[in-house]
């Protein structure tokens, strides 16, 4: 029997795609007990996705939520889509090999474009535009290893190149001596995603159940069954764990650590913005990233550092949000740096930058999604491709990569 998932304060202060959202919606209570193909635990980006591909399979699904739907860490994102792993990919070569490390970057890459193709496929109203993006010189590589970096990604197909400063000023109007412009990225309003997923999830027959809260799993050969903390029973022939950093106890991680990170939002300033509109990062640590909106806001995030609890990461908000803004108008002195909305939040983090997607050793019938890093909606993405395949018995080519180690 696993002991229920942690329960923590995933986030605070008012994320700007929280403006004029209603409430969470209550869904109707689970009035007792239940069977299901698929139960699928957490509500965000992860849940959303694991429920609609089980539900391409044919499956009968239950979602469980204990806060509601969209309201934890998705609600905090700030939706950069890059398949741009954390880790670059000269230095994942160094690290995992040749063929895991491109395997991996390739498969971050598919990944946006099937999100893309799920959004369109089910007509999905949640901001979803493609970007190219720049990535920056920084403290962790700077000109001489950028244009190694973006000559290792050319061999191995993936859409980059090293543009010198003349074309990035043109761009994005950034004064830094080159950087590497990336095709295939993306980005989308996370909480409208997020909501759009689950009511076509729930147009399609799926139930959810938000807020309930699961006390209490324990996995079987042929089910495994789940006690609600009103005593219900459900049983189910799967389960898909999309906690994000509240981790079951049924995972066990190693090299895995919680971080803090922290945003802001500027007001409207479409006629000040950077003339691609391009997503915009460094290669630093801690590093910055920013983008626009539909709106013309810039959204910038970064200033990560190890997670302690949740009232220290609270406390350094107007801090961070000081150091953002004082790095943004260093990079683009056109805009207006003050925030109109400022947020922080936390997420998993691995030595990889590699999430960890697979079925949990030792837990039968139990699939767990663990999205590391700044790529947490794209490698949800990857995650739902390997829960179908998972699902109908299919191997899956990437599984010793992204799988849990036993």
């Amino acid at each position: 029997m696993a002991r229920p998932t942690p329960k923590r304060d995933l986030r605070t202060g008012e994320p700007v795609w929280m403006e004029g959202v209603p409430p969470s919606p209550h869904f109707p209570p689970l009035e007792g007990d239940l069977e299901v193909d698929v139960a699928v635990i957490g509500g965000g980006i992860s849940g959303a996705l694991a429920a609609d591909a089980a539900l391409q399979t044919g499956k009968r699904v239950a979602a469980f939520d204990r806060r509601g739907i969209a309201v934890g860490s998705s609600a905090a994102s700030t939706a950069l889509l890059q398949f741009e792993i954390d880790q670059p990919l000269t230095s994942l070569i160094r690290r995992l090999g040749r063929e895991k490390a491109v395997r991996a970057w390739w498969r971050s890459a598919a990944a946006v474009d099937h999100l893309a193709a799920r959004v369109a496929d089910l007509g999905l109203r949640c901001g979803f535009r493609e970007r190219h993006a720049v990535y920056l010189p920084g403290n962790v590589l700077d000109i001489a290893a950028l244009k190694r970096e973006a000559a290792a990604r050319a061999r191995f197909g993936l859409r980059s190149r090293f543009i010198e400063a003349e074309e990035l000023r043109e761009l994005t109007g950034i004064e830094r001596e080159g950087a590497i412009w990336s095709g295939g990225a993306a980005e989308v309003d996370p909480v409208a995603l997020v909501r759009g997923l689950w009511r076509s999830a729930l147009r399609r027959g799926a139930a959810i159940h938000a807020p309930c809260d699961i006390v209490q799993i324990e996995p079987g050969r042929d089910q495994v069954s789940l006690t609600t903390d009103s005593g219900h029973r459900i049983r189910a022939r799967h389960l898909v764990l999309a906690t994000g950093y509240e981790l079951s106890k049924l995972v066990k991680l190693r090299g895995y650590r919680i971080t803090s990170t922290w945003a802001y939002a500027t007001a409207p300033q479409p006629d000040r913005l950077w003339r691609s509109r391009c997503l915009i990062w460094e290669a630093a640590d801690p590093y910055l990233y920013l983008r626009s909106t539909a709106d013309g806001r810039v959204v910038v995030g970064g200033e990560d550092e190890d997670f302690s609890d949740e009232a220290h990461r609270d406390r350094l908000l107007p801090r961070k949000i000081a150091k953002l803004r004082k790095k943004l108008g260093a990079l683009l002195p056109q805009l207006d740096t003050a925030p109109e909305f400022a947020w922080a939040g936390s997420f998993g983090e691995s030595s990889t930058g590699l999430p960890a997607i697979g079925p949990v050793p030792g837990a039968e019938r139990c699939f767990a999604v663990v999205g590391f890093g700044g790529n947490g909606i794209t490698f949800s993405a990857i995650a739902a491709q390997m829960l179908q395949r998972w699902l109908l018995g299919l191997a899956d080519p990437d599984a010793a990569i992204f799988g849990f180690r036993s």
